[in-house]
C-alpha cells in the first residue's frame, strides 16, 4: 500500500507540474510575470526570487515576499504536482503586464496551455514507451513494429452473458481452451464457434492469479456464431525504432483524445437526457489502486495508464465548467459576445461556487471508491 501510494503521489505530480508548466511557459512569453510558480502545494518549505535589485534571494517559510521584481521559484512541502501564480483572480490593476490586461487571444492561450501541456506529456510517454515496448492491441499494427509477449485479451464482458454469470471479467487473459493454445483470436472464435452447447474450460490469467472457467457456449443472435458474449482481441508487447515510435506516439495520443473526448461526450449527453451513467466513476482512490496495479504489472504498463490520465485530465480540464481552465475560458468568450469583461466579483464567485461543487463530487466519488474497498 505504501509502495502504491507513492507511485501515485508522483504520477499525479508529473501530471499537474507539467499542466502548471504550460501555463507558466506560455504566460512568460507574452510578458507576464507570474507572482509564484512552486513545485508541490503550499505551505512552502523554501524558494528563491530576484529582489527589486536584481539580485537573487532565498526565503523560507510562508511569510509574505514584498520585495520580489519577478516570480518565485518555490520548493512546497505537500509533493502534489505544482501551481502557477498567474493572478486571473486578482483585482485589475494599470500594470500592462497584468494576466486582465493581454488581449483575449493571449489570455485563451495561457489558459489552454496547461490542457495542451497535458497531451504533449502523454504522446513523450507513449513515444517513449514504443521505445522500449508497450503493451497495446495488434490488430492492425504496423508490420515494422516489432512485437513479444502475444496474448488474447478479453476488453468487453456483456451482461447477463454466459462469460458474466461465469465469473469472466475483463483484462483476463485467455491461456488456452480446454487445453488448447492459439496463436491469435480468430483461431478461439473458430474453436468456441464449433463447440456450441458443449461445455469447455477456459484457462484465465487475472492478474497473478490462474482461474480456470467452465462455461457452455451458445449460438449468439448477433455474430449467429457460437460464443459466451465477450470481447476479445490480440494484444501484445509493441516496440518501435527511435523516429517510428516518436511518429506513432503522436498518432496514438490524438487517437486517444479523440477517442476518450468522444467517451466524456456520451457520459455528459446522458447525464443530460437522464439516461444516467455509462460507465463507473472513479474517484482519487480508485486512481491510486489502478496506479499500483499498473506499476506491479510493470514500467510498460504505468507509462500507459499515466499517459491515458494524462488525456482524461486534459479533457476534463477543458471543460466548460467554473473553476475549470474551461470554465474562464468561456468567460474570455462571453467578453468577447458583450464587448466587456464579466465583472471580478462576479466571475470570481462563480468559480468559487464551481470549486465548491468539484469538492462535493471528488468527496461523494472517494467515498464511494473506499466503500467499493471494503
Amino acid at each position: 500500500m505504501f509502495i502504491t501510494i507513492i507511485i501515485f503521489i508522483a504520477v499525479l505530480s508529473l501530471l499537474v507540474f507539467a499542466h502548471e508548466m504550460g501555463h507558466f511557459w506560455v504566460a512568460r512569453r507574452f510578458g507576464l510575470r507570474p507572482k509564484e510558480f512552486g513545485f508541490g502545494m503550499p505551505p512552502r518549505a523554501f524558494g528563491i526570487y530576484k529582489d527589486k535589485d536584481g539580485k537573487w534571494k532565498k526565503t523560507r517559510g510562508n511569510k509574505e515576499i514584498t520585495d520580489a521584481s519577478d516570480t518565485i521559484y518555490s520548493i512546497n512541502w505537500l509533493p502534489l504536482g505544482g501551481f502557477v501564480a498567474l493572478g486571473e483572480d486578482d483585482a485589475s490593476t494599470d500594470d500592462p503586464n497584468h494576466f486582465h490586461n493581454k488581449p483575449a487571444w493571449q489570455r485563451f492561450l495561457i489558459l489552454v496551455s496547461g490542457v495542451s501541456m497535458n497531451v504533449v506529456l502523454a504522446a513523450v510517454l507513449i513515444s517513449f514507451g514504443l521505445m522500449i515496448g508497450l503493451p497495446q492491441t495488434i490488430d492492425e499494427t504496423d508490420h515494422s513494429a516489432k512485437v513479444t509477449e502475444r496474448k488474447i485479451q478479453i476488453i468487453e464482458v456483456l451482461p447477463d452473458s454466459i462469460a458474466s454469470r461465469g465469473g469472466v471479467e475483463v483484462n483476463d487473459i485467455i491461456l488456452s481452451v480446454n487445453g488448447n493454445n492459439f496463436s491469435n483470436s480468430a483461431e478461439l472464435q473458430d474453436y468456441v464457434d464449433a463447440n456450441i452447447d458443449k461445455e469447455i474450460i477456459y484457462h484465465i490469467k487475472r492478474g497473478q492469479d490462474d482461474l480456470e472457467l467452465k462455461l457452455t457456449p451458445r449460438l449468439r443472435e448477433d455474430t449467429e456464431r457460437g460464443g459466451i458474449g465477450v470481447g476479445i482481441v490480440d494484444t501484445g508487447i509493441v516496440k518501435y525504432s527511435f523516429f517510428q515510435a516518436i511518429w506513432n506516439g503522436i498518432k496514438t495520443t490524438l487517437f486517444l483524445t479523440w477517442y476518450i473526448a468522444l467517451a466524456f461526450y456520451e457520459l455528459i449527453k446522458g447525464l443530460v437526457t437522464g439516461q444516467g451513467l455509462s460507465v463507473e466513476l472513479g474517484g482519487p482512490v480508485r486512481i491510486a489502486q489502478i496506479t499500483g496495479d499498473a506499476a506491479r504489472m510493470g514500467l510498460p504498463y504505468l507509462i500507459n495508464f499515466s499517459a491515458l490520465l494524462s488525456i482524461n485530465l486534459a479533457i476534463i480540464n477543458i471543460l466548460p465548467f467554473p473553476a475549470l481552465d474551461g470554465g474562464r475560458i468561456l468567460f474570455i468568450f462571453l467578453e468577447k459576445i458583450i464587448g466587456r469583461p464579466v465583472k471580478k466579483e462576479l466571475e470570481g464567485a462563480i468559480h468559487y461556487i464551481g470549486f465548491i461543487l468539484l469538492m462535493i463530487l471528488i468527496l461523494l466519488i472517494t467515498y464511494k471508491d473506499i466503500a467499493r474497498l471494503f
